[in-house]
């Protein structure tokens, strides 16, 4: 047996959402979403190097290379003689937009859903009436170009949620904010998780496109405390849809 055989076996044992991943990454993953769904809780120790690989089917290297990655988003802490253990959730990075995915992999905690909009509301508001008065004319088209692909392709499509993203991505882009900006990817994934469970679930009885497009009218009429109220109320009815479509653990 080739010391590449375990991982081609562990590869052909990937869930779909894993394919394309190198060994490593979706080792990582794996023990990702056992970490963030509870299956492993802080504190938990991971056993040795050698007997982890050896129980994932993978290579030393690999599966320290999965650690790492965990390591670097705070989900485990390793240090000599103490182990690899899991860290408090308090050191987790939340906004890390793999922790964000591996949270939405199953049914996720009301809470941290509520949490997740509450920040939302805290940045997207402020974000948006900034944006009406610093955007640019390539944003405005940027806003719209995304707005007519959510329309044409509707939310349950990997190229609407791509573009949902787009549209929240660039209004935090047009606030003229470098630190708001470099927040786009972390909400965006925000946006596109939310959106995919809902979907998913099959329960997205409300088209948010009115609310979507309240915002982008507000925006490209420089009107900044109509952009802020427009997006409230998007984040609000989101929210809402949530609760009472029973989505929520």
């Amino acid at each position: 047996m080739t010391s590449k055989q375990p991982e081609e076996e562990a590869e052909n044992k990937l869930p779909d959402e894993a394919k394309g991943l190198r060994i490593h990454q979706a080792l990582a993953r794996q023990l990702g979403i056992a970490i963030v769904t509870g299956q492993y809780q802080p504190g938990d120790g991971f056993g040795g190097e050698i007997e982890q690989a050896e129980a994932y089917k993978v290579s030393r290297t690999a599966y320290r290379e999965a650690i790492r990655i965990l390591i670097a988003k705070g989900l485990l802490d390793s240090r000599p003689k103490a182990g690899t253990h899991v860290t408090p959730r308090a050191r987790w990075n939340m906004l890390d937009p793999d922790i964000l995915a591996w949270m939405f992999s199953s049914k996720p905690d009301k809470r941290f859903v509520a949490d997740l909009f509450e920040l939302r509301g805290v940045i997207e508001p402020a974000a948006a009436m900034l944006a009406a008065t610093r955007r640019t004319d390539a944003q405005v088209e940027r806003m719209r170009s995304a707005l007519g692909v959510m329309r044409q392709q509707g939310l349950g499509t990997v190229q609407g949620r791509d573009a949902d993203q787009q549209f929240h991505s660039t209004i935090l882009e047009a606030a003229g904010n470098e630190p708001l900006a470099s927040l786009a990817s972390s909400v965006g994934a925000a946006v596109t998780w939310t959106t995919r469970f809902k979907e998913q679930s099959g329960k997205l009885a409300r088209d948010p496109i009115a609310e979507h497009l309240a915002v982008f009218d507000a925006i490209e009429a420089s009107d900044p405390l109509l952009a802020r109220a427009t997006m409230e109320e998007l984040l609000r009815l989101a929210l809402n849809d949530m609760a009472q479509d029973d989505l929520l653990g």
